[in-house]
């Protein structure tokens, strides 16, 4: 038995004391997940559902409804795939010269430089085959002969330089800001449509129902999904009906985004039982003391207080940068000199 009892010292009281009141922080997670599970049946039961989730396909939407199966979304056109893999296929170019740039010499990079040069005349050689328009094709003809040009000099010279990169990526950039474009208006028009005519079959269920999406903090700023799911709820629903989870992944599953949705609803009776405002516990309950904390610390250290201003608990802002004197630069592509 000793193996099992052990030899340690015995938990002092304090010890004891604390893991008693602990032990009630453990215990409501076992009661709040139980509530939560119920709260999820009730709440879909009386409110559809607009879930629209980033996928390597442009998004996938779908349309949870009271007492029906999930709907699911027809994908974005084929092409708006073509136009992001051809697009990629110069990154990764990048990626690949950029790793070894440093280590040219050791000649590491042309093993995998030889297999991509490859893939991508074997995707130059299928695009007569594709359903793209002259203009369309002849681009990502112009981006795959770019690709294979660039590391065909590289390969032939066994070295290459900063400035042979910058020369390359010149050369493409403006094959890749059509493919942008393209891919951008291919995925807004498919969307669009989808949810014109998914509100409209709703009706009047339209104004109860609850929309969410999924992002990434490098793609929260204009992220087209939900950006066009808000062109059709409308500014009153922002931060209300409709919402933008920042996630650790691109790509998340409807159970972990419907458990978001849920816990962000179900903790605002909380808010207006305890506190008397709704849409408190949508923030860090502790956020105003936090603030008021920092402030007091800051004084003490002598250092300036840099917080955002206070706002109210229920906004109907965008959920990321919005305001244009806050920052600098260009917002757009075109704007890049």
């Amino acid at each position: 038995m000793d193996v099992i009892v052990g030899k340690g010292a015995p938990a002092s009281k304090s010890q004891v004391a604390e893991q008693n009141v602990l032990a009630l922080d453990i215990a409501m997670f076992g009661l709040y997940d139980d509530a939560q599970a119920k709260f999820q049946k009730n709440f879909l039961a009386e409110h559809p559902v607009l879930m629209g989730l980033f996928s390597n396909q442009g998004g996938k939407l779908t349309l949870f409804r009271p007492g029906k199966a999930p709907l699911e979304a027809p994908q974005v056109p084929i092409r708006y795939q073509i136009y992001k893999s051809v697009g990629h296929s110069a990154l990764a170019v990048f990626e690949l010269v950029g790793s070894h740039l440093g280590t040219v010499s050791d000649q590491s990079w042309v093993g995998p430089m030889r297999t991509f040069r490859a893939a991508n005349q074997t995707a130059l050689d299928s695009l007569d085959t594709l359903d793209l328009n002259a203009e369309a094709r002849e681009n990502q003809r112009n981006v795959l002969t770019s690709n294979i040009k660039f590391m065909d000099a590289c390969l032939s010279k066994g070295s290459y330089t900063f400035a042979d990169i910058q020369q390359y990526a010149a050369e493409v950039k403006p094959y890749l800001q059509k493919n942008i474009t393209w891919g951008a208006t291919t995925q807004v028009e498919h969307w669009m449509k989808v949810i014109k005519d998914w509100k409209e079959m709703l009706g009047p269920d339209w104004n109860k129902t609850y929309g969410v999406s999924n992002t990434l903090y490098v793609a929260r700023q204009n992220n087209v999904i939900f950006s066009t799911m808000a062109q059709f709820f409308g500014k009153d629903a922002m931060n209300t009906r409709l919402f933008l989870f920042e996630t650790s992944q691109f790509v998340t599953t409807p159970d972990q985004m419907l458990d978001v949705l849920i816990r962000t609803v179900a903790d605002r009776s909380v808010g207006q039982v305890f506190f008397g405002n709704y849409y408190l516990m949508d923030y860090e309950l502790m956020g105003g003391d936090g603030r008021k904390a920092i402030a007091a610390e800051d004084q003490k250290y002598g250092m300036p207080v840099f917080l955002p201003p206070a706002v109210p608990f229920h906004s109907n802002e965008w959920p990321f940068r919005i305001d244009p004197s806050q920052g600098e630069g260009p917002a757009t592509i075109e704007e890049i000199k």
